[in-house]
């Protein structure tokens, strides 16, 4: 007789496990250890918006709410998204989902069938690549590249780009290198887009978080909005990750076929962090902007510190994620960051868990105050000088 684990899915035996929870738990296994490793904002959630919380509680909003979500949600929604020029419909074109992951999800399951291609430009965040397979498609990495600052060139698309290629994934701001596109960029990736007729996922969640000029979403380009998924959430810029409240936004007859996975698999998300999200997109733009500025010293601080003590870091001009080049130190990416955890207790993810691309760096958080940014700089010097 075989063994349970023999009768399990392949697809799901053969997925390998995070590459950051590896290191997130080996560091939950020491004291003193500066992580630089979360991908979360150091913030609190702000008082109103936790209080908007309490207050639905106090009122008795427990219950479900339309899977779609709250009409009032998905109206204030589709209102934030015109400061990125996007139009959408509130009542056939905005679904609220449970954070950007399960958008990521059911956008590839509404997208793909076996066999079909899915175009990730990499490194990139971790999730991309085993969505695609749970949803039977073949995930196929197109890599990006420290001296184009980590921008998706039209030209790595086009070399990419078979008969079954099907769908490309964006994530820009970028998780974990920071890069952005200007809007010259993403004209140039749509022109591609649309001669291959690509449906493009485009994972804005990093949007506000953009420091060099204005973000711009790819669905804001003419002939992209029919063709493109824009996913985004509560969670980074109203620093809200553990409400769990992202959204999406496409043409009515994509986010139908959404809503079907939606309704079957999670039913609505929760009624009343919805209400905080409210809050948070009617009255929280104060809040972000002083968070945003906050991240905006650091991350100057943190490229500075890194070229000063000898790894190679381009400026970073969106999310909060420096990537710092390591290949001077002799060592891999899994190699530098374990044996800089376990001798300078500086917890950072290894560049390669986000595609082959990322091997020679690693990710750096600087959503942590300047006082242990310091510090983890300080110790990453100390580490460097006993490797000479």
């Amino acid at each position: 007789m075989s063994s349970l684990y023999d009768r399990l899915s392949p697809v799901v035996v053969n997925l390998p496990p995070s590459g950051i929870r590896r290191f997130f738990d080996l560091a939950n296994q020491m004291q003193d250890v500066i992580s630089l490793g979360v991908g979360e904002p150091d913030f609190v959630t702000p008082w109103h918006i936790r209080e908007a919380c309490m207050y639905s509680l106090e009122q008795g909003y427990t219950t479900y709410t339309s899977n779609r979500g709250l009409p009032e949600l998905c109206a204030e929604i589709a209102n934030y998204l015109t400061k990125f020029n996007l139009a959408y419909d509130p009542a056939s074109e905005i679904m609220v989902t449970v954070g950007g992951s399960e958008a990521i999800d059911i956008a590839l399951r509404m997208l793909v069938c076996a066999g079909d291609e899915v175009l990730i430009p990499a490194p990139t965040y971790v999730s991309y690549r085993p969505c695609a397979l749970l949803a039977g498609a073949v995930p196929i990495d197109v890599p990006t590249h420290a001296e184009d600052q980590f921008r998706l060139t039209a030209d790595a698309l086009e070399g990419a780009i078979t008969p079954n290629s099907k769908v490309l994934v964006l994530c820009f701001p970028n998780n974990p290198t920071g890069a952005t596109m200007s809007k010259e960029d993403l004209e140039r990736i749509a022109n591609v887009a649309i001669k291959h007729d690509l449906f493009v996922v485009s994972d804005e969640i990093y949007a506000e978080l953009t420091y060099d000029g204005k973000h711009t979403s790819i669905a804001s380009l003419e002939g992209m909005k029919e063709r493109t998924v824009v996913i985004s959430g509560m969670s980074k810029a109203f620093a809200m990750t553990g409400w769990r409240i992202g959204y999406v936004a496409a043409p009515a007859p994509l986010l139908s076929a959404m809503l079907k996975i939606h309704q079957y698999t999670i039913m609505c998300a929760s009624n009343m962090a919805q209400r905080a999200a409210l809050e948070a997109l009617r009255n929280g733009e104060s809040e972000m902007e002083r968070m945003v500025e906050s991240y905006d010293r650091r991350r100057r601080l943190i490229v500075q510190g890194f070229n000063e003590i000898g790894l190679t870091c381009h400026e970073p001009k969106g999310a909060f994620y420096a990537f710092p080049d390591i290949r001077s130190s002799g060592l891999s990416s899994e190699a530098f960051a374990e044996r800089l955890l376990r001798e300078q207790g500086v917890a950072v993810v290894p560049g390669n868990v986000f595609g082959e691309t990322g091997e020679g760096f690693v990710r750096c958080s600087y959503a942590t105050s300047v006082e242990l940014i310091e510090q983890a700089l300080e110790r990453i010097r100390t580490f460097l000088e006993s490797l000479r």
